[in-house]
């Protein structure tokens, strides 16, 4: 099992609502740990096993949550 931490910028949020419904859409994924969403950098730090769940799946469940999203390299 193969843990990884990414951050991920996201774009469009612009209250504690949006950092909620991302946050609970990055949860409800298989394989997801810890997740951290932050408003005022507009940043999601997540943790996940990469044996279950991908980087490109993290962020669709963020755009399919209604926000850009995109790797922080």
């Amino acid at each position: 099992m193969t843990i990884k931490t990414r951050q991920f910028s996201i774009e469009g949020m612009h209250c504690q609502g949006c950092v909620k419904g991302v946050t609970q859409a990055l949860q409800t994924l298989q394989g997801v740990g810890e997740v951290k969403v932050s408003l005022e950098e507009s940043l999601a730090t997540v943790q996940f096993n990469d044996n279950i769940i991908s980087n490109e799946k993290v962020i669709k469940a963020i755009e399919d949550a209604g926000f850009s999203a995109k790797e922080v390299k």
